[in-house]
C-alpha cells in the first residue's frame, strides 16, 4: 500500500513540476487559461448581443421579419417569399439591405462572426 501511495505522489509531483516549468517558460497557465478565455468570450458575446439587438431594432418591419425569417427560422428564400406573400426578388433585396444595414450598424466587431454572404 505504501509503495503505491509513494508512487502516485512522485507522479503528482513530477506533473506539478513539468507544469511549473512550463508555466516559466511560456507565460501561460493551462489550467487558469481556459477559463479566462471563455469569460472573455462571454463578455464579448454578450456586448455584441447588445448591438445586434439595437441593430435589428433599427430596421424596418418587412427588412427585419424578412431577415429573422431567412436567419432564425432558417427558411429558404422561396420558403419566405411564400410566407410574407411577396416575390423572391423582393426578399433577396431585403435581405441584402438588412445585411448592409446590420453591417454598418455592427462594424469593429469580430469579422468571423459575419455570415461571409452565404446565399440560401
Amino acid at each position: 500500500m505504501y509503495g503505491i501511495t509513494t508512487n502516485l505522489i512522485g507522479q503528482h509531483r513530477r506533473r506539478e513540476i513539468a507544469l511549473y516549468r512550463a508555466l516559466s517558460r511560456t507565460g501561460v497557465d493551462p489550467v487558469v487559461e481556459p477559463f479566462t478565455d471563455e469569460v472573455e468570450r462571454r463578455v464579448t458575446a454578450s456586448a455584441a448581443r447588445q448591438r445586434l439587438a439595437g441593430a435589428l431594432a433599427g430596421l424596418s418591419r418587412k427588412h427585419r421579419d424578412t431577415l429573422l425569417l431567412v436567419m432564425w427560422a432558417e427558411l429558404t428564400y422561396e420558403e419566405a417569399a411564400r410566407a410574407l406573400g411577396v416575390p423572391v426578388g423582393t426578399v433577396r433585396s431585403r435581405i441584402n439591405r438588412a445585411r448592409s444595414a446590420l453591417r454598418r450598424a455592427l462594424r469593429g466587431l469580430d469579422p468571423a462572426a459575419e455570415d461571409g454572404g452565404r446565399d440560401r
